[in-house]
C-alpha cells in the first residue's frame, strides 16, 4: 500500500533562514496534490503534511484554492531556480548547447515516482481548469512563465544557428513543454518513469532536426 501522504519539502526564507507557517504550507500543498492531486487532497492533509494547525492555515490562505494560487506562483520560483539557474548546463556558452542541455536535464529528472518529477501546476491545472478560473489563470501563468523563460535561450539559438522555416522560439518553447506535460501524464498512466523518457529523447531529436545540428 502506497504512503498515505507525502514527504515534508519546505524551503527557508532567506531573510530568515527559518521556515514560516506560510512556506511550510505552500511546500506541502505542493508535495501532497502532486502525489494525490488537488481535488483528493484536503486542507487536513495539507495542515498534517505541513506540521501546522488549521487556525495557522486559515491565518493565511482564506481557501484551498487561495493555496492552490500561491503555490503555483511558488513553484515558478522553484523552476527559476532548480532548471534555470543552478544545473552546470545552465553556464554552456553557445545558445544551442544550453537549449540541447536543458532537455538533458529534464530527462535526468525522470526518474523514480511520478510525484518526484512531475509537474505541479500541470497537475493541479488537469483538474481545475474548467472549475476554478483562479487556479487556471495561475497554472497558465506558471506554464507561461517556463516558456517564455526557455524562449529566451531558443531565440539566441535560432540568432547564432537558424533554424527550420516558420520556427518560432515562443512556439518551440510551448512545445517543448507540452512534450514534457504529455510525457508526465504517459509516466502516470504506464507507471513507470522509461515511457516518459522515449518522449523526451525524441524531443532533443526533433530540436536538432530543426537547427540542422549533426
Amino acid at each position: 500500500m502506497p504512503p498515505s501522504r507525502p514527504s515534508k519539502v519546505a524551503t527557508p526564507s532567506p531573510a530568515t533562514g527559518t521556515v514560516s507557517a506560510r512556506e511550510k504550507l505552500i511546500a506541502a500543498a505542493i508535495a501532497t496534490v502532486r502525489y494525490k492531486g488537488f481535488s483528493a487532497t484536503s486542507v487536513d492533509e495539507i495542515c498534517q503534511a505541513a506540521g501546522v494547525t488549521k487556525g495557522a492555515f486559515f491565518h493565511h490562505f482564506a481557501s484551498k484554492e487561495a493555496l492552490a494560487v500561491a503555490a503555483a506562483g511558488a513553484w515558478t520560483d522553484i523552476a527559476e531556480q532548480r532548471i534555470f539557474t543552478l544545473p552546470d548546463w545552465t553556464r554552456l556558452a553557445d545558445p544551442l548547447d544550453r537549449l540541447l542541455g536543458h532537455i538533458d536535464f529534464r530527462l535526468s529528472m525522470l526518474d523514480g515516482p511520478a510525484e518526484d518529477f512531475t509537474c505541479f501546476v500541470g497537475t493541479m491545472v488537469q483538474e481545475s481548469y474548467n472549475s476554478s478560473d483562479p487556479i487556471r489563470a495561475a497554472c497558465d501563468a506558471s506554464l507561461r512563465a517556463y516558456a517564455v523563460r526557455l524562449a529566451e535561450d531558443i531565440q539566441r539559438a535560432i540568432d547564432t544557428h537558424g533554424i527550420a522555416e516558420g520556427v518560432s522560439a515562443f512556439s518551440l518553447a510551448y512545445h517543448i513543454q507540452a512534450v514534457l506535460q504529455g510525457a508526465f501524464i504517459l509516466a502516470k498512466a504506464n507507471g513507470h518513469p522509461v515511457i516518459a523518457r522515449d518522449s523526451v529523447i525524441h524531443l532533443k531529436r526533433y530540436v536538432a532536426m530543426l537547427f540542422k545540428k549533426e
